[in-house]
Order: structure tokens, then C-alpha cells, then sequence
């Protein structure tokens, strides 16, 4: 059975304020107890340091005791006690002779393992007794009570008392780090929270917000928020160009409908009150013709607005294809459409590849719209010249006919909007050579429109020429 969730609990959502302070605070914790036992070393270090002083004074003092005072075996009570006292436990030491072993001691005490040189310093080792741990100091000296003989003082003590110093020096000096720690945590805090607190005029800003999808700007951003930001005005200026196609092509329907609609709805008025056949049938073939024009400017419409979208990659995201093997195709399926309308349509090519960085599907979209307008404007019995050319840094996309042309005044406005030759036919929508000029910007062509050899229209599309060994390849 599928698990049921608890009623009300959301998961939890991510938090700026919390990230940061985790960042912040466990490693602060993270010191503290480093500094904890950093501490207690270098506490035990000093510990061990003046215990170790101690301890060569211990055997300084019992080897003077020995210099005055010849031994018979036995330490008087009152330096007994001195050696041997120890509140945590009890010390050892041990005399003895080269001569006569062992003179005085209460425990048996192992040698450093090397040589002690005569009347030096005490020399400190760490040694056992049974399995306890001892610090010890040896010494050796003359015998100056007997001539010949040397001593060897041996003063050792447990690790106890050492341990429990290095533990109070640190209980000593733990609350200090504490609260100052305590008081960094606070400051951490107060810090982050404060600090957050630079994006409340930008949120404030961009709550005042409705339908204003402008930039956001940068005068009150903190620099570690301006890479979201400008994301942001990234995503709304798409956002922009999305509204502005969805408007324009809102407008553009309203306004380009408007009459093809009005006049299906007059002539389907006329077709119900009108009894003679003849009447009918024109009202009909009205309604036909104007269907059809709307359902073509739809289309176009679509395809304009299509050809605008940024989802669409752009010049330099595009594959690399060769002109002379789409445009052949492309016009191979237009053949039987040229020969029912009574149009000699033709392709001319070069024998080498033509490569150009682009999108097949929208160059055959170039093609078949190049092809559209010269057969709805040069008409029956005219020719209609596909052809590929090599213009060194460009190749160049030529359509050509021999139709009555367009005059030289109205050359420049090709490819607006809209835009018909006055006196022309008024079936056209005027958006053919405008989705032309919008797919060829997307591939970084242009589009040049002159007059042609036999006197019709010639639209070239100027492709950026890539080098050649590149075909298929993409970016």
C-alpha cells in the first residue's frame, strides 16, 4: 500500500539563513573541541616540563645529601619523607654502588639504557615499575666517602599528578574559550541575520511588481545576488519576446482575419436568401475562395511566428548542411504542383558541396515560400529558376522567374509585413517573403531582392559559406 504522508506536514524547504549558519557554526563547534584538545596537550606539555625540573632537582638534592653525609644503608626519616611524598600516590628512588650494589632505595629502578656520564646533569627517561609508568632522572657521581666508587642516583615518580595538572590548567582556561566562543556563535548570528537583511528593499521592489516584467536593475543588489538577477532579466526579457509574439500574432490573426471572415459570413446570408442556383453556386465558390485564404493566412501566420520563437537554436548552434543536395529535393517535391499550374519550374546547381551552417527543415521552408510567391505572381506559361551559387564568402540561395516583376520603387519594402504590390493580386497575404527575411536573419543570411535577367523578380538569400570536410557537423 502506498505510504500515507501526515496531514498539514510539508517537506522542509531550503533556507539561506540556515545554510549559512551551518556553514558557520559547526565548524566553530568543530574549533572548539580541537582547541579542547590542543589544550590539554600543550597543558600536559607544560605539566611534564615542570615536573621534569622537579624531578632533576629531587635528584640534585638527594645526590647533595649524599656528598655531605656518608650512607650506612639508611636516609634519615626526614628525607624519606621528602623523596618518597607524593599526595596522588608515592615516589621511588634508589642509590647504588659500583662496588657495593645497592646502598638505599625502596623499589628496583631500571637504568635509562645508556651510558650516564660522571657529575653531569640529571638525565630524564621514562621507564615501569611492575606495569605502572615512571618518569625518572639518573645521575652519577663520585663516591667521595670512598675512593674509587662511583653512585648511581635514580629519582622516578607516576604519571598521575601530571595528568591531573594538565586536566586543571585546562578546566582553568575551558570556560574563557567557551564564552568567547559562545560570543562568536553570537555574533555569527546576529551577522548572517543583519546581513540578510540587504535583500529586503529587493524584495519590496519586486513585490510592488504586477504585470512589469522589465529589468530588475542592479542599484540595490548585493553582488553575490546579481548572477540571479540578471538570470532573471534574462528569463524575462524571453518572457517579453514571448508576450510580444503572442500579441503581434494576436493582432496580426484580428486583423488579417477580419475580412476573409466577414466575407464568408455576407456571402453565407446571401447563399440562404437567394433561390436562383447559379446565385448559389457564385456565393459558394465566395465562400470557398475566402476559406481558403483565411485558412492560408493562418497558416503563414503560424509559420512567422514560429520562425521568431528563442526557443529556436540560433546561427551558431545550427549543424552544418549542404545546399546541394536540400535544395534539389526541395524542389523535386514541387514538380507536380509546377506542372499542374502550367509553370516551368528548373534547378541549376554547382558540381561541389555547398556547406552552410543551418537548419534543413527551415530552408526548405525559405524554399517552398520563394516558390509559392513566384508561382502565385508570375503565373501560367512563365518560368520559375531554382539555383545554388558560389560567391566565394557566401553561397547564395537564388529564386528567379520571368513574370511581370515588381517595380524598382516598391523593391525595398519586399519582405515588411503585410506588405502587397499595389495593383496586385489580393488573394496574397503578405507575410511569404517576410517569413523569408526571418528565417535567413536566424542564419545570418541576407536577402537581396532585384530584378531579374528577363525583367521577373529575383530573390537572393546570402548563406555564410562554411569550409568544406564539416557537413553534419554541429557546433
Amino acid at each position: 500500500m502506498p505510504e500515507r504522508r501526515s496531514a498539514g506536514k510539508r517537506p522542509t524547504r531550503p533556507s539561506l539563513r540556515r545554510r549559512l549558519l551551518t556553514f558557520l557554526l559547526v565548524p566553530v563547534l568543530g574549533v572548539l573541541v580541537l582547541d579542547a584538545v590542543i589544550g590539554y596537550f600543550v597543558a600536559l606539555a607544560y605539566s611534564n616540563h615542570i615536573h621534569d625540573n622537579d624531578l632533576s632537582d629531587q635528584a640534585l638534592t638527594l645526590s647533595e645529601m649524599i656528598d655531605n653525609d656518608a650512607l650506612a644503608g639508611e636516609l634519615t626519616e626526614q628525607a624519606r619523607f621528602l623523596l618518597e611524598y607524593d599526595p596522588d600516590g608515592r615516589n621511588y628512588y634508589t642509590v647504588v654502588s659500583d662496588r657495593h650494589g645497592r646502598i638505599i632505595g625502596n623499589a628496583k629502578l631500571e637504568g635509562p639504557g645508556e651510558a650516564v656520564g660522571i657529575d653531569e646533569s640529571p638525565k630524564l627517561y621514562d621507564t615501569v615499575l611492575g606495569r605502572r609508568p615512571l618518569r625518572a632522572a639518573v645521575m652519577r657521581m663520585a663516591n667521595r666517602h670512598e675512593a674509587g666508587d662511583t653512585l648511581t642516583i635514580t629519582v622516578a615518580e607516576n604519571l598521575r599528578d601530571r595528568h591531573t595538572r594538565a586536566r586543571e590548567i585546562l578546566f582553568l582556561t575551558l570556560p574563557m574559550q567557551a564564552l568567547l566562543i559562545a560570543a562568536v556563535l553570537l555574533l555569527v548570528w546576529f551577522g548572517v541575520s543583519h546581513g540578510l537583511r540587504v535583500l529586503e528593499p529587493l524584495t519590496a521592489r519586486l513585490g510592488r511588481r504586477e504585470h512589469d516584467l522589465g529589468p530588475i536593475g542592479e542599484e540595490d543588489v548585493p553582488v553575490e545576488i546579481l548572477p540571479l538577477t540578471r538570470t532573471i532579466d534574462d528569463l524575462f526579457a524571453r518572457m517579453r519576446n514571448m508576450l510580444g509574439l503572442q500579441e503581434r500574432f494576436i493582432a496580426d490573426a484580428a486583423h488579417q482575419l477580419r475580412t476573409p471572415l466577414a466575407g464568408i459570413q455576407l456571402h453565407v446570408e446571401r447563399y440562404g436568401t437567394v433561390t436562383d442556383d447559379a446565385q448559389r453556386a457564385e456565393a459558394m465558390a465566395h465562400v470557398r475562395r475566402l476559406a481558403a485564404r483565411a485558412a492560408r493566412t493562418s497558416a503563414q501566420l503560424l509559420a512567422l511566428t514560429r520562425t521568431q520563437s528563442p526557443d529556436l537554436p540560433d546561427h551558431d548552434g545550427m549543424a552544418v548542411i549542404d545546399l546541394s543536395q536540400v535544395v534539389p529535393e526541395a524542389v523535386a517535391m514541387r514538380v507536380h504542383q509546377a506542372i499542374a499550374l502550367g509553370v516551368d519550374l528548373g534547378y541549376e546547381g554547382i558540381q561541389r558541396p555547398a556547406l552552410v551552417r543551418g537548419d534543413a527543415l527551415q530552408v526548405q521552408e525559405v524554399i517552398d515560400n520563394l516558390i509559392d510567391n513566384a508561382f502565385h505572381y508570375a503565373g501560367r506559361d512563365h518560368s520559375v529558376t531554382v539555383s545554388v551559387e558560389d560567391a566565394i564568402a557566401d553561397i547564395v540561395l537564388a529564386v528567379e522567374d520571368d513574370g511581370p516583376g515588381v517595380p524598382d520603387a516598391f523593391l525595398a519594402q519586399l519582405g515588411e509585413r503585410f506588405f502587397r504590390v499595389p495593383g496586385g493580386d489580393e488573394d496574397g497575404t503578405g507575410l511569404g517573403l517576410a517569413i523569408v527575411e526571418s528565417i535567413a536573419e536566424r542564419h545570418a543570411a541576407r536577402v537581396e531582392f532585384t530584378r531579374g535577367e528577363a525583367g521577373g523578380l529575383r530573390v537572393e538569400i546570402r548563406f555564410p559559406a562554411q569550409p568544406s570536410g564539416q557537413a553534419g557537423e554541429s557546433p
